[in-house]
């Protein structure tokens, strides 16, 4: 995101809530990156959105950071994400929903999860593929 599009909440309350989730976006995605179980650029990706409306220090820190910047500013600077995220990220995803689905009986909840899992993979695979470093 350009500096210029950066707006901070004007409500204390959800800067600190926002502030909050950020950083425990920042904790599971460094954890993340350690642990193949657990994806790190969605966390990284939140943390940012987090950060962009409680602060501009955090945004910044984040998406300039030497280890974690390179995980999010492809597709922040809309360039697309790499092939070998979208591969991880579709098949934990899949993984886990039908986990889920084996789990949860009600047909409404498989439903639901299958939708969610289904529009998610077509937003992941209509972003810009990089190839993989």
């Amino acid at each position: 995101m350009a500096h210029g599009d950066i707006r901070e909440s004007n409500h204390r309350s959800v800067r600190y809530a926002l502030l909050a989730v950020g950083w425990l976006c920042v904790l599971l995605g460094v954890v993340g990156i350690f642990l193949p179980v657990l994806p790190t650029t969605p966390f990284l990706l939140l943390a940012a959105a987090c950060f962009v409306r409680s602060s501009k220090r955090f945004y910044h820190w984040l998406v300039c950071h030497p280890h974690l910047g390179p995980w999010i500013r492809d597709y922040l600077e809309g360039q697309g994400i790499p092939r070998r995220a979208k591969v991880y990220a579709l098949t934990l995803m899949w993984l886990s929903i039908a986990f889920s689905c084996y789990l949860v009986p009600l047909p409404w909840a498989r439903a639901f999860m299958l939708t969610s899992a289904v529009l998610v993979s077509l937003y992941i695979l209509k972003q810009k593929t990089l190839p993989n470093p």
